[in-house]
């Protein structure tokens, strides 16, 4: 244990401009993959195959765990031009977590992992952990990190009203959980839409949502949590941005 005159001499005050941590995810073809290669000199894993049509450097198709691990430690390791990490996607990567589980026990579901009663995903932290302990590396190295995800509609129960669907990473609980907490910012991509009560006939009303915008709607990413999507981030941001890398920047430069 360090003497106490040592530890008063280590406080630090003020802000600390670090490199962002963001989970951006959304529906297929939003345009997630384009957000990662907007950001500085970025260099892809890739646990799904997904990336011929944009022009970024990549590394081979991560097929298992030990793949995308090799691959962010040859980043912390190696003397590289990189700025910016991108996983695509943690969804697919969550199936390399499972997949390396069901090797370690000899079972053939996460289910049956330890002996069933959901220990597989607990055991899945660990993995997850060390995945998040390497980027933690590169982001004090100076390094951005972007984490994509698909989404999918949760039920959430909240206990301070009744229970409704939201739009959330598609992650099992603990998985999102911890990543949530770990990034700086967690993006939803979606579309913009307005909706307007039409007459539905024999005095009902029904809804309807139009797009805002060309090619079926303005892109934007939700920044702000709300019952509608599970949001965050520590900057102090615009609830609403436009899906791009520059829009992002932009946002923080205003609030930095």
């Amino acid at each position: 244990m360090q003497p106490v005159t040592k530890l008063l001499e280590s406080i630090q005050s003020g802000r600390q401009s670090k490199p962002p941590r963001v989970l951006l995810y959304g529906v297929e073809g939003i345009g997630k993959s384009t957000f990662g290669s907007q950001a500085p000199k970025p260099i892809f894993i890739q646990t799904e195959d997904g990336l011929d049509e944009i022009d970024c450097d990549r590394f081979p198709l991560a097929g298992t765990f030990d793949d995308c691990l090799a691959a962010l430690k040859t980043l912390r390791d190696e003397k590289h031009h990189y700025q910016s990490v991108v996983i695509d996607s943690l969804d697919w990567l969550e199936r390399l977590v499972w997949d390396k589980l069901c090797q370690q026990y000899g079972v053939e579901s996460i289910e049956k992992v330890d002996g069933g009663y959901a220990r597989g995903y607990m055991h899945a932290l660990s993995l997850w952990r060390d995945v998040l302990d390497v980027l933690s590396v590169l982001r004090s190295r100076g390094m951005v990190v972007v984490l994509i995800a698909h989404s999918k509609v949760e039920r959430f129960e909240d206990p301070e009203s009744s229970p409704y669907d939201r739009y959330s990473p598609r992650l099992h609980k603990h998985a999102a959980a911890l990543i949530k907490e770990w990034c700086d910012a967690v993006l939803f991509a979606t579309r913009k839409m307005r909706t307007q009560s039409e007459d539905g006939g024999f005095n009902r009303k029904r809804t309807i949502a139009h797009a805002v915008g060309q090619d079926g709607g303005e892109r934007i990413v939700r920044a702000y949590g709300s019952p509608s999507c599970v949001a965050k981030n520590r900057y102090g941001i615009a609830e609403e941005l436009p899906l791009s890398w520059s829009a992002f920047v932009k946002a923080l430069s205003r609030e930095t």
